[in-house]
This record gives structure tokens, C-alpha cells and sequence, in this order.
């Protein structure tokens, strides 16, 4: 997994940029390799579960997160293009309340870590994305929280035109304000 790993606004979080092999007949590149992972992007955090998920233009998943057994993320798209979004719910962080989002896509291969301890949403920019998802723990429903993906106090700049399609869950997510954290 040759990468280039980059720091966000917020810090802990990183894009990973892989680098493609290709020439007339294709290419290749790893998309994940544990050592470099380990070596470049985060120590201690190994991936127990993937999630793949296909989703239209304009719809809006999150912003959610788990209050206990948080999970950390490594998300990237297979197909299409997605506005990724995390939000530090670290009350010790100086980025606390802040928020990062990144264009990822099939086209550009990038990729975004997510450690433990952030909200997390999307919003599919194409007319059809296939998201893949990493996680370092299992999904517990009872533990699953999400906050209000257009909260102002947040203040998220989603990249899209329009309303977008919220599922009714996402839609009655809490206030920053008033969510539980870390």
C-alpha cells in the first residue's frame, strides 16, 4: 500500500491518497495494507468489520457515532463521488465541535481516517455512490447517537445543490449542543 497520508484541519484525521500502478491495460493499488496503515496513518487500531452501502444523488447519511465502543473509520468510494464529513466530539480536543470534509471518489481513490471519538456523515454528490466503510468495533444500535447533520452550531458547508434525501433518523438527530460526547 504505497499512500501519501495528508493532515486535515483537524489533525487526527488524515486523507490517504494510494498510489495507482496502471498502464494501457489498467491499473491496480492496494487499498489497504495493516503496516503502513500503522506506519504513516495511526498506531493500535486494527479493522474488525466492513460496510458497503449503495446510495443515490443528494442522499445525506449522519452525522452518527457510537457513545460507548466508539469506533474509528477508514472510508473510501468504489463508485461515484461523496462529501465525507467528521466531527470531533473530543471535549479535551482543541478541535472540539469542529468539523472536516473531503471530496472522495472513485476517480481519485482517496481515503479518510476517522479515529474514535467523531460523528460521522456523507452526501452523495454523483448519481449513484458505492461507499466502503472500515470500522475498529462492531455496530451496537444501542449505542448508536447522531447528531443533527444542519445543526448551525456546527455549521457544516455540505457540498450539494438543493435539499438533500435525509432518512427519518438522520432527520432527528440532536442539536451539538445538547449531544452526548467524549
Amino acid at each position: 500500500m504505497t499512500i501519501n497520508v495528508k493532515h486535515t484541519a483537524i489533525h487526527d484525521v488524515k486523507l490517504i491518497e494510494p498510489k495507482a500502478f496502471g498502464d494501457a491495460r489498467g491499473a491496480f493499488f492496494e487499498s489497504f495494507n495493516q503496516n503502513e496503515f500503522e506506519d504513516k496513518v495511526a498506531r493500535g487500531f486494527h479493522f474488525v468489520q466492513d460496510y458497503h452501502s449503495i446510495w443515490t444523488r443528494r442522499v445525506l447519511r449522519g452525522l452518527h457515532y457510537q457513545i460507548q465502543r466508539p469506533q474509528g473509520k477508514l472510508v473510501r468510494v468504489v463508485a461515484g463521488e461523496v462529501f465525507d464529513v467528521a466531527v470531533d466530539l473530543r471535549r479535551w480536543s482543541p478541535t472540539f465541535g469542529r468539523w472536516v470534509g473531503a471530496r472522495l471518489s472513485a476517480a481519485n481513490r482517496h481515503q479518510l481516517w476517522i479515529p474514535p471519538g467523531f460523528a460521522h456523515g456523507f452526501v452523495v454528490l454523483s448519481d449513484v455512490a458505492e461507499f466502503l466503510c472500515k470500522t475498529t468495533d462492531f455496530w451496537f444500535p444501542e449505542h448508536e447517537r447522531t447528531l443533527l447533520w444542519n445543526d448551525p452550531d456546527i455549521g457544516i458547508e455540505w457540498d450539494i445543490d438543493g435539499m438533500p434525501l435525509v432518512a427519518a433518523n438522520d432527520a432527528e438527530g440532536v442539536n451539538f449542543n445538547s449531544a452526548e460526547v467524549y
